[in-house]
């Protein structure tokens, strides 16, 4: 394959999926600088490596490679990962809806701030598929192509994820009634 024949086909098959691959990478680094290397290292070696890459799925073949390099970037980083801001203006809503109340726009805010605190607190693993599932609506089939897990491994982790998310969240309701 030519130098350009590939750089058509990766910019075609591949680079639509960057957004994906941010995402993924900003939830289990959970700092943004690092998911940006992570993105930019993983697409070097994508385009390096997509000689070898014949299927038509480039979505799941390059959140496998961000994924495993978000993997190693926290293996070599652990000590210092254990707790980073999350950044609200990159991440927050998309914006007040505009028959929304004040009061019910800092509900929803406060809802929203307690649903992604609760999902930083799950291992990463959980994080991993429960945002490969609900945010970039992958299929289990395609989450365990990308953890190089059986789909039921993914089933698993995607009930424990939820069964954590809802007793976290429903700790945080008594919390608030009790005081």
């Amino acid at each position: 394959m030519s130098y350009s024949n590939k750089l058509s086909r990766f910019e075609q098959l591949i680079l639509p999926h960057l957004d994906a691959a941010y995402n993924l990478a900003r939830w289990l680094t959970n700092h943004d600088q690092d998911a940006q290397d992570v993105v930019q290292e993983a697409s070097l070696r994508a385009f390096r490596a997509f000689d070898t890459f014949y299927g038509e799925n480039g979505r799941a073949w390059l959140l496998t490679i961000v994924r495993n390099t978000a993997y190693n970037l926290l293996q070599k980083n652990k000590p210092s990962r254990l707790a980073t801001p999350f950044d609200e203006e990159l991440h927050g809503s998309s914006g007040p809806v505009e028959s929304a109340t004040p009061m019910t726009l800092l509900r929803g805010a406060e809802e929203e701030r307690n649903l992604r605190a609760a999902v930083e607190e799950l291992p990463v693993e959980f994080r991993e598929a429960l945002i490969l599932r609900h945010q970039d609506g992958l299929s289990y089939r395609e989450i365990a192509l990308i953890a190089g897990v059986p789909t039921g491994t993914v089933m698993s982790r995607l009930a424990r994820a939820r069964a954590r998310l809802k007793e976290f969240l429903a700790r945080g309701i008594r919390e608030e009634e009790a005081s």
